[in-house]
């Protein structure tokens, strides 16, 4: 059985939690705000206070971010542009040792369409 982008996608969200807009927006000061959009995505609008680093290359560079050393303890919100990049890039996270990784259902499109602020 060959499986789609959006199979791998479902299947990351079985194994990760999701939280909505309004619990992402309460723990924006006490959290690291991860988006995994691509670097063009990230300059034309991004939550306050985001890292970037592109989904296709954050197992790589995670790791020598300085801002990500404390895969106990750190509490990430990862975002993309509607909730797939981010499910799968939180999956990923989890399976290097952060254990405090969640996904932002919605991406940066339901962020927006709420009216939230972007930088």
């Amino acid at each position: 059985m060959t499986l789609t982008a959006m199979d791998l996608v479902a299947q990351a969200k079985q194994h990760i939690v999701e939280i909505d807009i309004d619990d992402a927006k309460e723990s924006l000061e006490t959290s690291l705000i991860l988006d995994v959009r691509e670097l063009t995505e990230y300059t034309a609008g991004h939550l306050p206070g985001a890292f970037n680093i592109p989904r296709g290359v954050l197992e790589f560079k995670i790791g020598s971010h300085p801002d990500f050393q404390d895969k106990q303890d750190a509490h990430i919100i990862v975002y993309c542009q509607s909730g797939g990049r981010s499910a799968l890039a939180t999956e990923a996270l989890n399976k290097i040792g952060f254990s405090n990784a969640v996904s932002m259902a919605g991406g940066f499109k339901a962020w927006t369409d709420s009216g939230n602020e972007v930088v």
